[in-house]
């Protein structure tokens, strides 16, 4: 994973666009490495940021009703972000040309050495 998009790219992809080929590595290590849920959630907050600001701004009233209103859609939003998220993650993998799958697979295969480790520990510890 040498190469990494540009801002203007990564914005087009937090918006969903496919990234260039050699970028492939790249979209798999995003979606697998161990802070890949966090990453998920920058995403999101992307693309709902400017529509929160541009709703702030157009809705008539007061700001606390304005305020509340943006709060109630960015709620909803990291909602079904968060629900569909292993699953944004795999269509994230199939555009960069992965068969479905690959990133449960990556991620389930690096879990085990974290599994194997705790348990471990848990041994050394208890069972010592």
């Amino acid at each position: 994973m040498d190469q990494r998009p540009n801002p203007v790219q990564w914005v087009a992809y937090a918006y969903g666009a496919g990234l260039p080929s050699r970028l492939r590595g790249w979209v798999l290590h995003d979606v697998t490495t161990r802070t890949w849920q966090l990453r998920h959630l920058v995403r999101t907050t992307v693309q709902l940021l400017p529509i929160g600001v541009l709703l702030y701004l157009l809705i008539p009233g007061p700001v606390y009703v304005r305020a509340l209103s943006v709060l109630a859609g960015a709620i909803l939003g990291y909602f079904y972000s968060l629900a569909y998220m292993y699953e944004s993650a795999e269509h994230r993998v199939a555009k960069a040309g992965y068969p479905v799958g690959r990133a449960a697979a990556v991620r389930e295969k690096a879990d085990e050495g974290t599994r194997e480790a705790a348990r471990e520990r848990y041994e050394r510890r208890w069972r010592g």
